[in-house]
């Protein structure tokens, strides 16, 4: 039996993820995952890819408030707004529109990265098509709404590295399985998770946020991407590890439900 073993959202891009014992799952994914995008100057989008420390900012949500917290940094809270203004951001280059969360937050975030940075959300109407086998909706992620690894494959990695192998963390997943054989959730292509489906989108293609350390907020390379690029390189020339899903039908999830492949 393949059984959901760890749940985790992010719902700021980059910073900090939430563990959860059971979650709601919407059609960009787990609720309120990478729903906010810290921004530099000129609306450009910030990851740990340039801004490490971005990994010491711990979120929490509740009801319609965000908290903000990072050690020697306190706390700040902020209502979210729905409503504001659309500004104009980017994120990889791409465009979007989003609204800012007020100057209390941005002033705070920009003490803890040492930059000028800002806080905006998506709109109610950010409706962002990531294409794919099974094409779908996400916030600020990457490219799908949801990443599922499995834990064989990360003991796989592990086994490779050897030593002092990296933390699960470092792959900042949303769902990890056990059950599954190392590697087979490559080839997932519909599944369930009681009354949730997702289906497949594309390979999760690894980048520099892997060498962060979570909890410190910098680079402590050159591993796991050293080891991965021995074994994991795809046709186009990156490596991978973890598959990235579209949200067909949402629902709730919780530790120790059951992964179920369907044939559509």
């Amino acid at each position: 039996m393949i059984t959901v073993v760890g749940l985790r959202s992010f719902p700021v891009k980059g910073c900090a993820g939430i563990v959860h014992s059971a979650v709601d799952v919407g059609l960009m994914g787990l609720a309120h995952d990478r729903e906010f995008l810290v921004v530099g100057p000129g609306g450009v989008g910030r990851t740990q890819r340039r801004d490490p420390r971005l990994a010491v900012v711990r979120p929490e949500v509740v009801g319609g408030k965000l908290t903000l917290s990072a050690a020697g940094f306190g706390e700040v809270g902020v209502v979210v707004d729905t409503e504001g203004p659309r500004v104009g951001v980017t994120m990889f280059g791409d465009p979007y529109r989003a609204i800012d969360q007020g100057d209390e937050v941005a002033g705070w975030i920009s003490e803890v990265l040492g930059a000028p940075s800002r806080l905006v959300r998506v709109p109610p109407e950010h409706h962002r098509v990531i294409e794919g086998p099974t094409s779908g909706v996400s916030g600020f992620a990457d490219s799908a709404a949801v990443h599922l690894l499995s834990v064989a494959s990360y003991r796989r990695l592990c086994e490779r590295i050897g030593g002092d192998a990296v933390p699960i963390d470092r792959f900042r997943s949303n769902i990890v399985v056990d059950g599954l054989p190392a590697h087979a959730e490559d080839d997932l292509r519909h599944c369930a998770i009681g009354p949730v489906r997702l289906g497949f989108t594309r390979l999760a293609v690894r980048c520099t946020v892997v060498q962060v350390d979570q909890v410190e907020g910098t680079r402590a390379g050159p591993e796991p991407l050293r080891t991965l690029a021995k074994y994991r390189r795809a046709d186009s020339g990156g490596v991978t590890f973890g598959t990235k899903l579209s949200v067909v039908v949402g629902g709730r999830i919780a530790i120790g439900d059951e992964l179920v492949e369907k044939s559509v």
